[in-house]
């Protein structure tokens, strides 16, 4: 069963960043462990109907990671980035890039920090930074809020199960 909890995405006008915000029933270890660990986040990351593929996943201070999502019909949507910095169980700093755009080097950074709050909970908080307004909203166009609150909700699923 999934949690009461809802994501929210607050994207600015003319701001060249976004945040996503999230409570997640869980400790912070927990949820923290869920989103560096690549037998947990081949579960949650992403779309329903979409199947995930890990190449490479080194979520470490100086690594990398590369992953590809697989839809029904069998196209597959590549991604990947630089992992800046991981401070656990508190933060992590990397980059973001979408392989399938015309040209490279749309790169986001993202950090995404993990807040402990009363009663074993966890807030997420994302914030994403993009080279431009358009790089950011042509992100939010292209569907990014739906793959969002899909993930979300399915980490959700995996805490319900005591599944981590």
């Amino acid at each position: 069963m999934a949690s009461n909890n809802k994501t929210a995405i607050k994207a600015e006008p003319g701001k060249q960043e976004l945040f996503i915000t999230r409570e997640f029933e869980a400790p912070r270890e927990m949820v923290f462990k869920a989103f560096t660990t690549p037998e947990l986040i081949v579960q949650w990351l992403g779309p329903r109907e979409l199947k995930m593929k890990l190449d490479k996943f080194d979520p470490r201070s100086g690594g990398s990671y590369r992953y590809v999502h697989i839809d029904p019909a069998g196209n597959e949507y590549g991604f990947h980035g630089v992992v800046h910095e991981v401070l656990a169980p508190q933060r992590v700093i990397q980059t973001f890039e979408f392989e399938g755009l015309p040209e490279t080097g749309h790169v986001t950074l993202e950090t995404s920090r993990f807040e402990e709050l009363p009663g074993n909970r966890t807030r997420v908080t994302i914030q994403s930074v993009f080279q431009s307004v358009t790089d950011r909203d042509g992100m939010m166009q292209a569907g990014m809020e739906r793959g969002v609150y899909d993930s979300h909700e399915r980490l959700d699923e995996l805490f319900a199960k005591g599944e981590i």
